[in-house]
């Protein structure tokens, strides 16, 4: 069975409207762990050991968290910056997370339709999360397609319950085609 590691990343998930349902929602399905990393790292003293261990105990690994500025809360690069360390995750030794899966899920209060070439925010998300993938490579992870839901604003409480419902399946999918993006 695949084990996955959901890292959600909200710095006020208690009122959060969307990664609240999703993390809810996800936690306690078989093989999820669920890792809410502003509540594990209030002083952001992260504990690497710690981090390094869980990601190698699981086989998929989701990063999940508002999508803001064009990228992830702060806490979210800092845990990359600590724990992906050279000769660990990446250089000549640094093997331990490869062959693991990458999935990137956001939550946007822009809608789809902003992110294009065009549009009011003139760059595609896959674009936008580009780091993230050149992450997953330099690492020897495999990248999956992005779950991405937005025009948060707009959604009604059946609508956002139904997000949660298609973040699960996706995050949780047992084979992917290449798709660069899952938008709902």
């Amino acid at each position: 069975m695949m084990k996955t590691l959901v890292l959600v990343v909200h710095p006020n998930l208690a009122a959060s409207q969307v990664n609240r349902r999703w993390a809810a929602a996800i936690e306690g399905q078989e093989g999820v762990t669920v890792h809410r990393l502003y509540e594990a790292y209030p002083d952001w003293q992260i504990d690497v050991a710690k981090e390094q261990a869980l990601l190698e105990a699981h086989d998929r690994i989701v990063f999940q968290f508002p999508f803001y500025w064009y990228s992830s809360p702060p806490l979210l690069k800092k845990y990359l910056d600590d724990v992906l360390t050279y000769g660990w995750a990446y250089g000549s030794a640094g093997t331990k997370l490869h062959g693991k899966e990458l999935l990137v899920a956001i939550s946007m209060g822009g809608a789809h339709e902003d992110y294009q070439p065009g549009g009011r925010n003139q760059f595609t998300i896959p674009e936008l999360l580009r780091p993230f993938q050149a992450t997953s490579n330099m690492t020897g992870m495999k990248y999956l397609p992005v779950f991405s839901y937005g025009g948060l604003l707009k959604q009604s409480e059946a609508d956002l319950d139904r997000s949660a419902e298609l973040y699960v399946q996706h995050a949780l999918r047992a084979e992917f085609s290449p798709l660069p993006l899952i938008e709902v």
